[in-house]
């Protein structure tokens, strides 16, 4: 199965990439069902988000014939289950899109709550599809398009996802409409920012950042296997560093050395994939082995931690999927229900605490879905199941 990262200038729901996305899509043939979803950050603030994921997922059920399913985390505080839900579905996406809206919104929802390192899970095994906002927001540095174009704010950087970087070494910021003509009087071309602007953003980057610039009705696939870009749909992909320009046209492919030679930089010698704090693996695992005890051990060491952003989103992804399997047919509630609800009101507990009053409440919830009633006295906290 094909590890990718594919970026598109524009167009992603257009005709043009129907083909491109089916092909991206049947890379992924080692798997004979494989989870496709697309996530709706980028253009979560919109009041009409959810017609436009329900646009985007009838382009890919008519137009590419691929059902896909949505991870909705539109903004930075869902409820406890909401990032929970959405955590698991992510990290076992095998093919993940998102696409148009605010490239400095979306990149503070996914900082705030720590959905990185489930970025790089999929690439482990997968592809990420990303365009237009979304693209921008995969280099090391990310135009913040609106503030400068819309707002007016003088030309600057944002602190990127940087999974180019880690992924395939190559210290480079993305820029999608890079061919762009709908300025007609002015120059648009840059995703906007035009070539005055687009001068200035460059002095402020490191020397050895680079910029990727993808055209409209466009993308490039980096296999990062192979080790190797190629170049699709329209237009082509432009490799630019400090006014100097390296063209890559549609239907061609460049390794990443020679990528990284025409920007005077190199490969990083090792790009550091996004380690957590934690192993949700041995979780799973012992999950999926029956052994829940061990798993609630191992999930009560997880909340004792200091933890960050994207500890938090792993004990929240872990804490769903336990509910998940306790609530299936197939275990044996005698064996299961008590150690788990006992690791839910312990969570719960230290969630109070700590004036976590979300996750807590997010708790009680999911007792309650599994018919479990909690009560809270001066002497603690007792639970019965109504079945």
């Amino acid at each position: 199965m094909a590890r990718e990262i594919v970026i598109m200038g524009s167009g992603e729901t257009s005709p043009t990439m129907v083909t491109p996305h089916q092909q991206i899509i049947s890379n992924l043939a080692g798997n004979p069902n494989p989870i496709l979803n697309i996530l709706d950050t980028p253009f979560g603030f919109q009041e009409n988000a959810d017609l436009l994921t329900a646009k985007i997922t009838e382009y890919f059920a008519n137009s590419v014939g691929a059902k896909v399913g949505t991870v909705s985390l539109k903004d930075s505080s869902p409820s406890g289950d909401q990032l929970g839900v959405a955590v698991n579905s992510i990290r076992n996406s095998d093919w993940l899109f998102a696409g148009p809206g605010s490239p400095s919104y979306a990149l503070k929802v996914w900082k705030n709550l720590g959905i990185t390192p489930s970025f790089d899970e999929i690439l482990s095994r997968g592809a990420l599809v990303f365009a237009s906002a979304g693209a921008l927001a995969v280099g090391s540095f990310t135009i913040p398009i609106y503030e400068i174009y819309r707002v007016g704010h003088e030309p600057y950087w944002l602190d990127g996802l940087n999974l180019l970087e880690r992924h395939t070494g190559m210290r480079a910021s993305i820029i999608p409409h890079f061919d762009n003509t709908e300025g007609a009087n002015h120059d648009t071309r840059y995703c906007y920012m035009g070539e005055r602007r687009l001068q200035i953003l460059e002095k402020l980057l490191p020397d050895d950042n680079f910029i990727i610039g993808v055209d409209e009705h466009s993308g490039v696939s980096f296999d990062l296997d192979l080790k190797i870009a190629k170049v699709f749909g329209r237009g082509q992909m432009t490799i630019r560093h400090h006014g100097q320009s390296w063209i890559v046209k549609n239907g061609q492919t460049a390794t990443f050395e020679e990528i990284v030679s025409h920007a005077k930089s190199k490969i990083s010698n090792q790009p550091s994939i996004n380690k957590l704090n934690v192993d949700p693996t041995q979780i799973e695992n012992l999950l999926a082995s029956g052994e829940v005890s061990k798993a609630v051990a191992c999930i009560l060491n997880l909340d004792e931690l200091d933890r960050n952003a994207e500890t938090r989103a792993v004990v929240h992804s872990l804490v769903s999927k336990l509910g998940t399997i306790a609530a299936s047919p197939q275990v044996d509630l005698n064996l299961v229900i008590a150690p788990f609800v006992a690791v839910l009101l312990q969570l719960r507990d230290a969630a109070r605490l700590s004036e976590r009053w979300a996750d807590a409440d997010a708790i009680r919830d999911w007792l309650l879905e599994m018919k479990i009633t909690i009560t809270d006295s001066k002497t603690g906290t007792t639970w019965k199941m109504d079945i």
